[in-house]
């Protein structure tokens, strides 16, 4: 099977087992969760293949005709080491799939598999590829890199993010970043770590409320073998992973209840203890974390542990929505302009005068991952050496217009303070969206979810906020 290279795809698996049957199954799974599989039959068809294709990912069975799973490992190690490789193993081939991680396989699964987890090392395995390759470009480009006016723009709101990032980089303090979704938190995290003393090590990202309740204590702190069922070798969490640098909790009002006092003692103690060992690990880990809302009203219901709030929160930057710095938007309208220009392989001749308005008179609920995603679709609309105009804009709809004189008329009666007034007034936005898009949906929220570009966990919270069905 070969891949079109004319057809936009999605992240490639090469699926490589001497059973059809099984082939066929696996390969189904993975094509419903969202990849694009190529199959193989053998190792030698693997390598074939792989002079056409490279995929983003080898699952490889270790018992095949020919050569066994542990020798084609080998091989594509010593052509391709970047590619993750995930060892299909029967019970009995434990020991040698153990023997495979030696030589850089990142994970192995015993058959009969489990959907769930499968896909789960999947994610995770492609989420390191991810994380390693980011390591990789930040410390070649060192000096090069972009600070957060070219990111971010240039208005009274940034000039103040940026100073408080500057101050706080170089200290031991942990941060809390609170900001809306798509205010783009994990950038200024980052920017944290580029410009603290832990810079010259590891950047880890965690989102919080993407990992399994039942999984959070073994990914965060990982374990020994034979600490549960199916912990068959000893396992590094992201404590470990991100020791001599920075780990970045994103989304942290979705820890499970229970996880936040261990999380609380790795950061106070410095030490950490892998589930089913018996003793502790010392690790060095600068904690950033971040949250959509703030934590203060999760503390008074009992969700969130006070202690770890006030632990988490030594110092608090707020990120700006982008309706309250729309000065930067033209600014940031063009920039994504161009990176969809380079992307698309095509031309625009800038913005019409009422494209630009269109986009003044948004509100962007999504903030700036909204304006980026709607500038690359523009893009692709326009027409080559022609302007972007308003119809290219596609907004998610008239209730994102700040012209809606039906929604802002007397909306201070009472002479509430202005704080109190946005607060309401993205509140009811943010109900509306949630609301429309679970119907557009047909009632699917983890459709709704992924749409909205948030994670499920947040989207239940949200609701509950918002008193939401």
């Amino acid at each position: 099977m070969r891949i079109d290279q004319n057809q936009p795809t999605s992240r490639i698996i090469l699926m490589v087992d001497d059973d059809s049957d099984f082939r066929w199954t696996v390969s189904n799974v993975l094509t419903s969760a969202g990849y694009c599989v190529l199959q193989a039959k053998d190792g030698n068809e693997c390598i074939e293949c792989l002079e056409t294709d490279i995929p983003d990912l080898i699952l490889l069975d270790f018992r095949m005709p020919g050569k066994d799973g542990l020798h084609v490992a080998d091989e594509i190690k010593k052509k391709m080491p970047a590619i993750p490789i995930v060892m299909i193993t029967a019970y009995g081939d434990i020991k040698s799939a153990v023997e495979a991680m030696k030589i850089g396989v990142y994970d192995y699964a015993s058959k009969p598999i489990d959907n769930n987890d499968l896909l789960f090392t999947v994610q995770r395995a492609l989420e390191t590829q991810d994380l390693m390759q980011e390591i990789t470009r930040l410390r070649k480009a060192l000096g090069e890199r972009t600070t957060l006016y070219e990111r971010m723009g240039s208005s009274d709101s940034i000039k103040k993010l940026v100073q408080l990032v500057e101050k706080v980089a170089p200290t031991p303090f942990t941060v809390l970043i609170q900001g809306e979704s798509g205010t783009g938190k994990e950038l200024v995290a980052q920017a944290i770590h580029d410009m603290s003393h832990e810079k010259n090590g590891p950047f880890i990202a965690v989102d919080c409320g993407a990992i399994p309740e039942t999984l959070i204590e073994s990914e965060l702190f990982g374990y020994q073998k034979g600490a549960f069922t199916g912990a068959h070798a000893n396992k590094s969490g992201y404590f470990e992973l991100a020791s001599g640098g920075t780990l970045f909790l994103d989304e942290v009002g979705n820890l499970p209840y229970p996880s936040q006092q261990k999380i609380l003692r790795a950061m106070q103690e410095r030490q950490i203890q892998r589930l089913g060992a018996k003793k502790t690990e010392s690790v060095h880990v600068r904690i950033i974390a971040a949250t959509n809302q703030p934590l203060e009203a999760d503390v008074s219901a009992g969700r969130f542990r006070s202690d770890l709030f006030f632990r988490l929160k030594e110092f608090i930057i707020d990120l700006p929505a982008l309706r309250n710095r729309k000065e930067d938007i033209p600014y940031l309208a063009k920039r994504f302009m161009d990176e969809a220009q380079v992307e698309l392989k095509k031309n625009c001749s800038g913005f019409s005068r009422e494209a630009l308005n269109k986009m003044m008179s948004c509100s962007w609920p999504g903030n700036v991952r909204e304006l980026r995603n709607v500038i690359r679709q523009a893009v692709l609309l326009c027409d080559v050496h022609e302007p972007i105009c308003p119809e290219h804009l596609i907004l998610t709809g008239d209730s994102t217009s700040l012209d809606n004189t039906e929604t802002v008329c007397c909306i201070n009666p009472d002479h509430r303070p202005l704080k109190e007034i946005i607060l309401n007034y993205t509140g009811s936005i943010e109900k509306r969206l949630i609301t429309e898009e679970i119907e557009r949906c047909g009632g699917n929220k983890s459709e709704a979810a992924r749409r909205l570009d948030i994670d499920y966990k947040t989207l239940l919270r949200k609701m509950k906020i918002n008193q939401l069905r």
